[in-house]
């Protein structure tokens, strides 16, 4: 849950970002900035050097095939047993130890990366302040930040947009065009990294099944996994031939799990798939 602190500052900041037009790099630069100096206040970062180190690694291995971005990429793992990963202006990313615990393989964990890794090279956040300004949302652009980048619909509830039919209206075009792109970006990631984009299906399917219909993973309430959403995944991976011969595994990730069974306390009967795990800060 992000505090009021976080929620204040970065509001204000975005407020004033987008009433100065079209938001440059280094205005999503200092975005970023102000908001991962109140997350640093209020997540709790997995320390474990061997943990941490996978996931940098497998991200800056994402991030070498990924199409060139004005961002340098971080990567932080939370302590936090919901599903869910999220990346924020400037570049920084951040992996739930429950996600990491409830993927099936490394494929899928590479894939969560890479579509969150997609909104930033889309500069995803850039598009929607200036939508916001140019449709008379401005007031509400914090709200929308927040909800699309820690995956908490609720937080634009908050700020009164999702109560309008033209607020809601708003949001399911900016999040449903906004996820296609990041997905299409995503599966020319995992190809170009030589991972195995269907990876990126089963983590949808999975999430969907586990979500029942109604509540579930965090990840998939600003992330929503659609019939739809998958088969255009589908048609993405149909464009590169062989994509069945690329890997699904490095064989270290399970070695990662036992870890963070021992580190958060999270071991339990039955391997959960709707558990999630962060990256630590340095």
């Amino acid at each position: 849950m992000l505090g009021v602190g976080f929620r204040i500052g970065l509001c204000a900041l975005a407020l004033a970002l987008s009433a100065c037009g079209t938001l440059s790099v280094q205005e999503e630069k200092q975005m970023g900035a102000q908001a991962q100096s109140q997350l640093r206040k209020q997540l709790t970062f997995v320390r474990d050097p061997v943990t941490v180190s996978y996931v940098r690694k497998l991200g800056e291995n994402l991030a070498a095939a990924a199409r060139p971005s004005p961002f340098e990429f971080r990567f932080y793992v939370v302590e936090d047993e919901t599903l869910n990963a999220f990346a924020i202006p400037g570049g920084a990313m951040y992996v739930n130890t429950g996600l990491i615990q409830a993927v099936e393989n490394s494929a899928e964990l590479a894939g969560v990366l890479a579509h969150e890794m997609g909104h930033v090279t889309a500069r995803h956040v850039a598009q929607m302040a200036n939508r916001s300004r140019n449709t008379g949302f401005v007031a509400n652009i914090f709200y929308m930040l927040v909800a699309i980048l820690t995956g908490n619909p609720y937080l634009a509830n908050a700020g009164g947009l999702a109560g309008s039919v033209a607020g809601q209206a708003y949001m399911n075009t900016y999040t449903r065009d906004a996820e296609r792109e990041a997905d299409a970006l995503a599966v020319e990631t995992l190809v170009h990294a030589g991972w195995n984009p269907e990876a990126l299906v089963t983590m949808f399917e999975t999430l969907k099944k586990e979500s029942g219909g109604f509540s579930g993973p965090q990840f998939l309430s600003s992330h929503p996994a659609t019939d739809e959403r998958i088969a255009n995944v589908q048609r993405d991976i149909a464009k590169y031939p062989g994509t069945e011969k690329l890997r699904l595994d490095d064989g270290k990730l399970p070695i990662i799990q036992e870890r963070l069974k021992l580190i958060v306390g999270t071991d339990r009967e039955e391997p959960a798939d709707d558990e999630e795990g962060e990256s630590d800060e340095e």
